[in-house]
């Protein structure tokens, strides 16, 4: 059974930093693995995935030099560091799996595999 677990969420001021960490559990070889976000009464949004074969990460423009996303293949962990974070950030944080290759990464319909998500709230 494959299992996302992400966990590090939690509420800080805006400028300080936060790590997410996504566990994953009951696979190992996957094409691609991401992290999206939703606010309250707002659609998925894409934030940054890497493709596990040849270790290249990307980022939305939302986000890009601010987060940077890394992965464990001995442990099996995805994480997203979030530096100088902003209180449009604030939204549950999911990471997901995509096994197929695609020209439109940033839609998270195409990711299989989901966790529950965490919550990250940046406000004064």
């Amino acid at each position: 059974q494959v299992q996302l677990v992400e966990s590090g969420g939690g509420s800080v001021q805006p400028g300080r930093s936060l790590k997410l960490s996504c566990v994953v559990s009951g696979i190992s070889d996957y094409y691609s693995i991401g992290w999206f976000r939703q606010a309250p009464g707002k659609e998925h949004e894409y934030v940054s995935y890497i493709l596990t074969k040849f270790g290249w990460d990307f980022y939305s423009n939302a986000v890009k030099g601010r987060f940077t996303m890394s992965r464990d293949t001995a442990k099996n962990e995805a994480y997203l560091q979030m530096n100088d974070l902003k209180p449009e950030d604030s939204a549950v944080y999911f990471c997901a799996i995509r096994d197929q290759p695609t020209a439109t990464p940033e839609r998270y319909s195409l990711y299989t595999k989901w966790g529950r998500g965490t919550l990250v709230t940046v406000s004064s």
